[in-house]
């Protein structure tokens, strides 16, 4: 590994089986006047524009926080090849990959430490959007941090080192614009290619849990904040099991465990290694 500082409608594109977003609707960081509505990108799959823009000072500052702990580094992929992303984590958990496989550890291998804590805040607000998409009950015990600068690029992947793969995935988008690539179960799927802004939030899980993702060379930029960067939270439940809340007959809320949901998604999808 490699240290580094810390510091909407669709339309199809003439190649065949592309697609392309429009620029999300700006909305007011404070909540005041038009907010723009949720945009669903598959079922179980949606798009919350400017959603964390209110707190997006506060998770900046928690960023800078953690990587004053556990700074950004460049991670290996198996096989040895760098990541271009620079990467950290918080939480009880962090994802991590190296020359032999990827995984979660609930140790920093640079500084023999456990990963910095989750602010319970971040925690909250994490499951507030994954409610808002759709998926009550959500409660990561993992953040994975990505640092982007111009020409990095994160290549079509799916999560699934979790170990319940029923949990959503909840991912925040600080600094520079992106185009967030949005695949299908299928690495040969159809590829939709959405605009990410400042605040941003993307949710998946549930039918949409195992579609590939990946992120196009960030362009170079000057984020009033960031500069040229791009900062990317991802949200998780590395180890814990998942139970969403749903409404039963009578109309009284009851919690649906979700820990069988893995086994039934195993079994529809040839789980390859990334």
């Amino acid at each position: 590994m490699v240290l580094d500082r810390p510091l909407r409608l669709l339309r199809p594109l003439s190649r065949a089986g592309s697609l392309e977003l429009f620029p999300s609707t700006d909305i007011s960081p404070t909540g005041a006047g038009p907010l723009a509505k949720p945009i669903a990108l598959a079922p179980g799959a949606m798009l919350l524009p400017g959603w964390a823009a209110p707190e997006a000072s506060r998770l900046m500052d928690a960023v800078e926080q953690v990587t004053a702990v556990a700074p950004f580094r460049t991670m290996q992929r198996p096989g040895g090849a760098a990541m271009s992303v620079g990467m950290t984590n918080c939480g009880s958990w962090g994802w991590l990959s190296d020359a032999q496989r990827y995984r979660y550890s609930n140790v920093d291998p640079v500084s023999g430490k456990p990963w910095p804590a989750m602010p319970s805040w971040l925690a909250e607000q994490a499951s507030a959007a994954a409610a808002a998409a759709g998926h009550p009950g959500f409660a990561p015990d993992a953040c994975l941090m990505n640092r982007y600068l111009p020409g990095n690029k994160l290549s079509l992947h799916r999560d699934e080192d979790e170990a319940d793969l029923g949990a959503p995935i909840v991912s925040v988008s600080l600094g520079l614009p992106a185009v967030f690539l949005w695949g299908g179960l299928q690495r040969s799927d159809p590829v939709q290619r959405v605009r990410l802004a400042h605040g941003d939030v993307v949710v998946w899980g549930g039918p949409a849990r195992m579609s590939y993702h990946g992120v196009n060379p960030l362009k170079d930029g000057d984020h009033p904040l960031l500069g040229a960067q791009r900062w990317n939270l991802t949200f998780r439940m590395a180890r814990a099991r998942y139970e969403s809340v749903s409404p039963a007959a009578d109309g009284r809320a009851q919690v649906v465990g979700a820990g069988d949901k893995p086994c039934r998604v195993r079994q529809q999808l040839d789980l390859k290694r990334r």
